[in-house]
């Protein structure tokens, strides 16, 4: 029996006892999800497909950590502009053992039914400077207030100043040396 299951915009083929790994989901390590959006489930002989996915299909998994995949480079470069730039990315992502498959879900136990789009995430963290900003500032973060201080009066308008005409332009005067005489040509 298989099972097509869609999670983190990306469909998996899975099989009881199969180990995955899937974009992170914000699960704790050792916790049991059901993934609910499932596709296909084939048993051998009868085939169910979902238009897009099936109502009374779903799969158990217990999430067995959370990790960070290889690192990718990604590497840019511009000829003859002496531009080159390098980055590296770790993708973080869970991974899961499929337990069990079921075709109904009057059979899935009450236990079972944390489905992953409404699993308990951790707790929240305050965001903190990351990397060199906190390399270099050297502080801890600044927790955010409790209340917004109450907003200041409107300012009056101010009162629209006349324009000042401008000076007319002053002549221009005769200027002292006299005008050299043309050349005459020969």
């Amino acid at each position: 029996m298989f099972a097509v299951i869609k999670t983190g915009g990306k469909q998996y083929v899975v099989k009881e006892g199969d180990v995955l790994r899937v974009e992170k989901l914000e699960v704790e390590d050792g916790s049991k999800i059901l993934f609910d959006q499932v596709l296909l489930v084939d048993d051998g002989s009868l085939s169910s497909i979902g238009e897009p996915v099936l109502s009374d299909a779903a799969v158990q998994a217990a999430v067995i950590k959370t990790l960070k995949d290889k690192k990718v480079l990604v590497f840019k470069k511009k000829r003859r502009k002496q531009f080159r730039r390098t980055r590296g990315h770790r993708q973080i992502l869970t991974e899961v053992k499929i337990e069990k498959i079921y075709t109904d879900k009057a059979s899935i136990p009450p236990e079972a039914m944390v489905p992953v789009a409404k699993a308990a995430p951790a707790e929240a963290k305050p965001a903190a400077p990351k990397g060199r900003a906190a390399a270099r500032t050297g502080k801890k973060p600044v927790p955010e207030p409790a209340a917004k201080p109450a907003a200041k009066p409107a300012a009056k308008p101010k009162a629209a100043k006349p324009k000042a005409a401008k000076p007319a332009a002053k002549p221009k005067a005769a200027s002292a040396k006299p005008k050299a005489a043309p050349k005459k040509a020969k």
